[in-house]
């Protein structure tokens, strides 16, 4: 029997292990890289080693040093998470070397899984339906993709979370689609393998959970439809699928069991597959982990599968409510994401200001308020997931607690999220994994603001308040007053400008020389109750610095407080091709005095674990290229200079 656990991950997979853990009665131990040293996870765990470095393959793809880890703390048993060392056989078979219990499946498993290719291979040869498709390299891609028939889909063979995937439409993208997929992989992955696979239009992602001990039980454990996807990583995921019938249901759960059959399968794994518009589906790979998504599964079925991964590793057999398992009601889950989605799903970074969910919803994150997102690691800022008796009341009561959520100092999806669940083709199911590929993110990221002078309105008078609860002289003068009766104090922010007084016949306020009805009921510098046109609103406001966060019922906004009397800014030169967000200069394809044209590939930027290429804005010619592979840039930093 296992006694402490110690975590190879981080974040909030590290925190959901460490919750059943502590459940259990067992110890726990983290692995912490110098950014993450001040999160969460960190703190919670029993004890806790530093990893020194920032990057993954410094830190968290370091296997000896996770079990020189596990060493010093007196751990028996390592839980790999997801993704970093997850499916990576050869840890596995380190770990048990090490005489510890590996709470996963046996390394043999993990490597006939672990490649895309093997796992096609095998399911092929149970009977399980696969798309065509072929191991590739830069040099033989063209070939092979003839073969295949475009459109085709650039895979990393090992991996996952849409990490080296490009779609690829005709033969003059694919070499480039390649080269930057197999780039891509062997940072996030340590492999840089890829294949080229045949590309199904319009498919709904479907995958299925499977549980499997050592006594030769393994059973299906229903199936998640993760078809909400941009840039082929999940954003929404939900239990039962919408869209799987009761018939269809049963031959995605027997291809699953007969798969995990296949391998001699222990432990928690997902079975993907893609779903054609006809209902055919087609082995996609199958993930020999926990996924990220579990929670859906949990809320449906009522099993802790962290706990049933614990059980299985030492040994024992699969619960019998595991083993006859029905489901309950529906579960929804979304991603919240530090990302721009107007420019693109750009990955963001920062310090959370305030990060504040309402309750009726299972939360899991690794990040909490003052807690920095750093560029090395997943932009995800925490995992919602909500659970009703139907689909409508589950998407109903999610939309609504990411609505209400309070996430200040992070540029993120959460607009997006409320947007999508709240749409009619999401309620009618018709979302595949290439619906926002086909959206534009600035529409459907735009935010839910139906009341932006109000908000402005509520940002002024609670700065007002501030002020005259901090002022020494003269705390009993009114906010805003003049010597000049008609004159009033206005407060200007980015796009907009608030003017207020308070006289004997009540608040005068004005929002860009507009007058408006307003009655001021109570205001502090968290919070403003007011009265607008006969309609009363609540309104938080949070301020940091120069930022106001201000949220409502009407929606939410930052508002940045302009200066008085500001300083002239300096400018980049014109033509400068700036970082849009910060990362690691991984190609410069730039050379001064080149001609270029616009749309073509400058420089390629990793954050987050995946490419970002920087393109010619306009046709010209390269007058100063400023960075170098491999250098660190901050967001807005300029690479290069066109004339």
């Amino acid at each position: 029997m296992m006694r402490r656990v110690l975590v190879a991950n981080r974040g909030e997979i590290a925190r959901r292990v460490f919750r059943t853990c502590r459940e259990m009665g067992l110890g726990t131990v983290a692995v912490f890289s110098d950014p993450d040293a001040a999160l969460p996870f960190v703190r919670e765990a029993d004890a806790a080693v530093r990893l020194p470095g920032a990057t993954p393959a410094e830190t968290y793809l370091r296997g000896d040093l996770v079990l020189e880890a596990a060493a010093r703390t007196g751990a028996d048993a390592i839980h790999p998470g997801y993704g970093f060392l997850s499916e990576d056989a050869a840890f596995a078979r380190a770990v048990i070397a090490a005489g510890l219990t590996w709470i996963g499946p046996p390394p043999e498993a993990v490597e006939a899984m672990g490649s895309k290719l093997t796992a096609k291979r095998l399911m092929a040869a149970a009977g399980v339906p696969v798309l065509p498709g072929a191991e590739v390299t830069p040099e033989d891609a063209l070939a092979a993709a003839e073969d295949i028939g475009y459109p085709v889909l650039v895979k990393a063979s090992y991996g996952g979370g849409g990490r080296g995937m490009r779609i690829v439409r005709t033969p003059g993208e694919l070499v480039e689609a390649v080269t930057s997929a197999q780039r891509e992989a062997a940072s996030a992955f340590g492999n840089a393998t890829v294949f080229l696979e045949r590309y199904v239009e319009r498919p709904k992602h479907i995958e299925v959970q499977v549980m499997a001990d050592q006594h030769g039980n393994v059973v299906s454990l229903f199936e998640r439809d993760c078809s909400t996807q941009r840039r082929h990583q999940k954003v929404i995921e939900e239990a039962p699928s919408p869209v799987v019938t009761p018939e269809l249901r049963a031959r995605l759960s027997e291809a699953s069991v007969a798969a995990a059959r296949a391998v001699d399968y222990v432990g928690a794994g997902t079975v993907e597959f893609v779903v054609s518009s006809d209902g055919e589906p087609a082995f996609l790979e199958m993930n020999t982990r926990l996924q990220v998504e579990h929670p859906v599964t949990e809320l449906v079925t009522g099993l802790d599968l962290v706990r049933l991964q614990l059980l299985v590793a030492q040994g024992l057999p699969l619960p019998a409510a595991a083993l006859a398992p029905t489901l309950s009601g529906h579960a929804v889950e979304a991603r919240l994401y530090a990302e721009d989605v107007p420019a693109g799903y750009l990955p963001a970074t920062g310090t959370v200001r305030l990060l504040e969910l309402p309750e009726g919803v299972r939360v899991d994150s690794g990040v909490e308020t003052g807690s920095v997102v750093s560029p090395y690691y997943d932009a995800m800022v925490a995992k919602v997931v909500a659970h009703g008796p139907t689909r409508a009341e589950a998407v109903g009561r999610l939309a609504d607690a990411l609505a209400r959520t309070r996430l200040h100092g992070l540029t993120s999806n959460r607009h997006l999220l409320v947007n999508l669940l709240r749409s009619k083709d999401f309620a009618d199911a018709e979302v595949d994994t290439g619906y926002l590929d086909r959206v534009d993110p600035a529409e459907v990221g735009r935010p839910l603001l139906t009341g932006s002078r109000v908000l402005a309105v509520a940002a002024a008078l609670a700065s007002a308040a501030e002020r005259r609860a901090a002022a020494r002289v003269q705390p009993g003068l009114p906010s805003g007053w003049r010597s000049v009766p008609s004159a009033l104090q206005r407060t200007t922010y980015d796009g907009v400008e608030v003017g207020y007084a308070f006289r004997r016949d009540g608040l005068v306020v004005e929002v860009d020389g507009e007058r408006l009805d307003v009655r001021l009921v109570h205001a502090s510098a968290e919070l403003v109750d007011l009265e607008v046109a006969g309609v009363r609103r609540r309104v938080r406001v949070h301020r940091v610095g120069e930022v106001a966060y201000v949220d409502s019922a009407l929606g939410s906004s930052v508002l940045l407080e302009l200066p008085r009397f500001p300083e002239p800014g300096a400018n980049v030169a014109a033509g400068s091709l700036t970082a849009p967000m910060p990362g690691t200069v991984v190609r410069v394809a730039a050379e001064v005095g080149a001609s270029v044209a616009a749309g073509d590939v400058l420089v390629v930027l990793e954050a987050m674990k995946m490419e970002h290429p920087v393109r010619a804005s306009v046709d010209g010619e390269v007058t100063e290229v400023l960075v170098t592979a491999g250098q660190q840039v901050d967001s807005g930093a300029v690479l290069v200079v066109l004339s």
